[in-house]
């Protein structure tokens, strides 16, 4: 089964079949070619196993060639934040699931809209720095890890990151 990613497309997370596999492939294929001529590569390939409207291909391509740097170790800038953005860091373990099933239980109960990902990609989770799974990040800033806080400390934080969103 092909592994679906998400990724950022314009404001909304989106889920992408195959992109790993691609990325990889277009590496490979992709010397001397320029950014722009890239990323239509990467929306054509993407193209086939994923449902890219016509209207929007250019944000496809940006956002992938985003995440086509980021697989070759370039930097990227980042992006800049809109809304909530809550990341769960773990490879998947009961405690890293049960973070995640408490973060959508306290975006429910508080009304606040959040984009929520569970980030299981250990290189990705590296670049956090942290040391203990699972992690939560807030708006690209790392809130706790090594441990699953109370519902309330959660509440509290996602409430912080709607006021400072708000203000």
């Amino acid at each position: 089964m092909t592994e679906i990613v998400q990724i950022r497309i314009g404001k909304h997370m989106t889920g992408i079949i195959g992109l790993k596999d691609v990325l990889a492939e277009t590496a490979k294929q992709s010397t001397g070619m320029t950014d722009h001529d890239i990323s239509r590569l990467l929306v054509q390939k993407l193209s086939k196993k994923n449902y890219i409207p016509s209207g929007v291909t250019d944000i496809y391509g940006a956002a992938l060639l985003r995440e086509y740097k980021k697989h070759l170790g370039q930097a990227v800038e980042a992006l800049p934040v809109e809304g909530i953005q809550i990341k769960v860091l773990g490879a998947g373990c009961p405690s890293c699931d049960r973070l995640e099933q408490e973060m959508m239980a306290v975006i429910e109960e508080t009304g606040i809209e959040a984009d929520l990902e569970h980030v299981r990609d250990l290189k990705e989770i590296s670049r956090y720095g942290i040391m203990g799974s699972p992690a939560l990040v807030i708006n690209d800033e790392v809130k706790f890890a090594g441990k699953v806080p109370s519902r309330n400390k959660l509440k509290d934080l996602i409430k912080q990151a709607g006021n400072k969103i708000s203000s």
